[in-house]
């Protein structure tokens, strides 16, 4: 799925390609199924407009889209040492909405037993992105932990982490979602659309915000004393850099006064976190939910799902 320039899915096309060259370090794989992560469709309409001064001005420099994997090992690269052909995995590669990727070795882990390739293809991206923003919140047992936009990909991640690792869980969505926000071991959900999360006053000593819409001072007003609230998401804002750097900019401003703490996060792409995320899976405390299964040829039709808000966990595709 090749991209030719920026906007809506009118900029895809499926194309034949070149097999992706690959480094030393690098192994090909075989995509089974790739995730479709929240930052493919920024990647497809280059906004924040900053993004563009990092992938390419007028299109991306990496014209097959997709970041999340999961599929065989068919080539290693000669410094390679983890892998062999053969091996199931999955992680994050280049341009993985494809019949084959080029992933980093470091990027990749040996798929969990007991899932299959369209369940493994939708934990890279969201996984990581919720288990290092727990990881930066320090969530321990007893805590009470909110998660901003628990139905979505990241969300449906850290309510079941943060509930594996024994917080109290409370999960905000719309009220459609109530339900299956429950299921992940939410014990309390808010109705975002009628309900303030702020409004009661200290109450979390976690916050983790995927939803990417609250103000630095409604989290930090909802934060219990010496709690921390991360901010791992940034939908809206302005045209150029979106709302991630302002509102990151703004809770670093009010972490400086009391003992709340706001921190942004930007996920850390590394086979180490697949691997720790694979042990949850494999014991039974996350289990990876597909709302949706496409083929690699409806892509448009998967985008524009995926902006329509009404997804309950991930979407993924098959090539």
């Amino acid at each position: 799925m090749l991209q030719t320039g920026y906007g809506g899915p009118e900029v895809l096309r499926l194309a034949e390609h070149p097999l992706p060259q690959l480094g030393d370090a690098e192994v090909l794989v075989q995509v089974h199924a790739a995730g479709l992560a929240r930052a493919a469709w920024h990647m497809m309409t280059g906004k924040p407009y900053l993004l563009r001064a990092a992938v390419g001005l007028r299109r991306p420099r990496q014209p097959v889209m997709g970041h999340n994997l999961a599929g065989t090992v068919a080539a290693v690269g000669a410094n390679v040492t983890r892998f062999r052909v053969g091996d199931e995995v999955y992680g994050i590669g280049r341009g993985t909405f494809a019949g084959f990727s080029a992933a980093p070795e470091e990027k990749l882990a040996l798929k969990p037993a007991g899932l299959d390739f369209e369940q493994a293809a939708v934990v890279p991206l969201s996984g990581l992105t919720a288990l290092q923003a727990l990881d930066a919140a320090k969530v321990a047992p007893g805590m009470k932990v909110l998660v901003l936009g628990a139905a979505g990909g990241v969300g449906s991640f850290a309510v079941q982490m943060a509930r594996a690792a024994g917080a109290e869980v409370t999960g905000a969505c719309s009220a459609g979602k109530a339900e299956f926000v429950r299921s992940l071991g939410a014990a309390v959900t808010i109705d975002y659309t009628r309900e303030d999360f702020a409004a009661a006053g200290p109450r979390f000593d976690a916050i983790i915000d995927v939803g990417g819409n609250p103000s630095p001072a409604r989290l930090r007003r909802a934060l219990a004393p010496g709690g921390t609230a991360v901010l791992a998401g940034g939908e809206g804002g302005n045209r150029l850099t979106g709302s991630i750097f302002e509102r990151q900019g703004g809770g670093a401003f009010l972490s400086l006064f009391g003992n709340r703490r706001l921190t942004g996060l930007m996920c850390r792409e590394n086979g180490k976190d697949l691997e720790r995320i694979s042990a949850m899976i494999e014991a039974g405390e996350v289990v990876p939910r597909v709302d949706g299964r496409y083929r690699l040829a409806d892509v448009a039709e998967a985008m524009r799902r995926l902006e329509s808000g009404r997804v309950c966990g991930n979407v993924v595709l098959v090539p």
